[in-house]
């Protein structure tokens, strides 16, 4: 059999396609998200329905976004859940989740198997909706997980690590290995929690943009010292007033230190 076809569909490379089938795997991811009937709960690429047949027996109502349009007949047709399903075709990349929150009348709780290629700008546009979600279940390669986490000083760290660290509180929940999906990816996978900050958030910024720019142009040029990368946002005497010390590299300052960096430009 050929090692793209699972159940009858051949995986598509374009939509970075990787099916879950290990049971324990699927057990484990359900028992952390603890599904609720009275709950908003949203699906981004739901593939052969590996979550969202056993999500679906524990609510009454499940929303699930899917780019692939075989997928997403396979699960309106699909006898176990067309009575509980909302089928959306579309790229949740440009999908408006504060439309779907509307809509329900609820905060959302998304979950996935994201798409290797698309996982981290799907983060990236799901952070702009932080007010809106409860909570996120995804299983991510292993490398994209150890980036959300990390500290500064280690070369994992980036603008996704402050970025990610800033909306939300990250929790890894388990490592998956590449024998747990069909075709089997040359990477390993994780499950990770991230728990938007509502009031409480331990970082306040005046101006998310300002602090967006600020990331990308400190990582984008990561081997330089800041008063390089950011010479176009700051003086050296301006770092030198916060306290920030010019001949650091963008993965020695913190998310605090960002922070504070987006809040003192004008």
């Amino acid at each position: 059999m050929n090692n793209r076809v699972h159940q009858g569909h051949f995986a598509r490379k374009r939509f970075g396609q990787n099916f879950l089938h290990d049971d324990f795997i699927i057990e484990s991811i359900i028992a952390a998200i603890q599904p609720k009937s009275e709950q908003a709960l949203v699906e981004i690429g739901p593939g052969l329905a590996a979550l969202t047949i056993p999500v679906s027996k524990h609510v009454e109502h499940l929303t699930v976004i899917e780019i692939d349009r075989d997928l997403a007949n396979r699960l309106i047709e699909n006898p176990i859940l067309n009575n509980k399903l909302t089928v959306i075709e579309q790229d949740a990349l440009t999908f408006d989740f504060n439309q779907l929150a509307d809509q329900l009348g609820k905060p959302l709780r998304v979950f996935g198997n994201l798409p290797y290629n698309i996982s981290t700008p799907l983060m990236f546009h799901l952070f702009q909706y932080a007010n809106i979600i409860t909570d996120m279940h995804f299983m991510l390669q292993k490398e994209v997980v150890t980036r959300l986490v990390a500290a500064p000083n280690s070369k994992d760290y980036g603008r996704l690590s402050v970025m990610a660290q800033y909306y939300c509180q990250i929790i890894p929940v388990l490592e998956v290995p590449p024998t747990s999906f069909k075709p089997a990816p040359k990477v390993d996978s994780a499950v990770v929690k991230l728990i938007p900050y509502k009031k409480n958030k331990p970082y306040h910024v005046n101006d998310i943009k300002v602090l967006s720019r600020l990331t990308t142009e400190a990582f984008n040029q990561r081997r330089k010292t800041i008063r390089n990368s950011l010479s176009n946002m700051f003086t050296i005497e301006q770092l030198n007033e916060l306290n920030i010390d010019p001949n650091l590299r963008a993965e020695n300052l913190t998310v605090q230190q960002y922070c504070l960096l987006a809040n003192a430009w004008k």
